[in-house]
């Protein structure tokens, strides 16, 4: 999975956090103006999306002569993509799991455990 520039970040927070799944996604207007903080060009945003959508993040949509987008996956699958791909890096996987299980906090050890006690039970 690819990473994310920081104008990529800023548009798919957007989409995560303002397209529930139920919606038709926004359009490049929309988009631009949830990141008015940033003074974006309408075309720049049209091009963050395009190349988006080229990379499998977004998914969109024609409705007239504009396309409306929504993210490709949720935010929790993105990240988790990413730390699977991290994983395969190299070295060892088995020690950077372990490495990584040593430095999450008690809270989220119990969630980790949840998770795979659930995972257990799926099987």
């Amino acid at each position: 999975m690819t990473r994310l520039g920081d104008l990529e970040r800023a548009v798919m927070d957007v989409l995560w956090d303002t397209v529930p799944g139920t919606s038709d996604g926004v359009t490049v207007r929309e988009v631009a103006e949830a990141l008015d903080g940033r003074e974006l060009a309408y075309t720049t945003v049209m091009t963050v999306l395009d190349r988006l959508a080229g990379k499998g993040m977004v998914r969109r949509q024609r409705e007239g002569r504009a396309w409306r987008y929504q993210a490709a996956a949720s935010r929790e699958a993105h990240i988790a993509q990413l730390m699977l791909d991290a994983l395969d890096l190299g070295g060892s996987r088995d020690a950077a799991l372990v490495r990584f299980a040593r430095s999450v906090t008690g809270t989220e050890a119990e969630v980790l455990r949840a998770a795979l006690a659930d995972e257990a039970t799926d099987r």
